[in-house]
């Protein structure tokens, strides 16, 4: 009996981990997107350290600062500019703040730092050996 049920739970537990996903409407999808769109400029915030890249569904990119918030559209500057541009959130594709270093600066100064590292270890060890 025991055997049974073990075998039972283990196809209950396989069963329940490859189902198949939920697919959702169109409708729903654009609509879950464009409020993820909405939550994400909220996030940032409105004023010029509020800076973001946006790029629209037509595939242009506009770089700038929030200056206003709306229900349906934002306002962004053109940093250097000071161009204002309103998108409405439906034209969204996808919005990047624009905070911090690249990845690629983070990962060169992750080298350096190691190679420093290293290079200081090696130092110490040469030291070491003189006496």
């Amino acid at each position: 009996m025991k055997k049974y049920l073990t075998y039972l739970l283990a196809s209950t537990l396989v069963l329940a981990t490859i189902s198949l996903p939920v697919t959702a409407k169109q409708g729903d999808t654009q609509a879950t997107t464009v409020e993820r769109i909405k939550i994400k400029i909220a996030k940032l915030g409105v004023g010029a350290k509020a800076k973001a890249t946006v790029f629209l569904k037509d595939g242009t990119k506009k770089k700038g600062y929030i200056a206003q918030a709306g229900d349906d559209d934002f306002v962004i500057r053109d940093r250097q500019t000071d161009a204002a541009t309103t998108i409405r959130y439906t034209d969204v594709a996808k919005v990047d703040n624009n905070k911090g270093h690249s990845t690629a600066r983070n990962i060169t100064i992750g080298v350096a730092v190691g190679v420093g590292a290293v290079l200081a270890v090696l130092g110490l060890l040469i030291a070491g050996l003189d006496d």
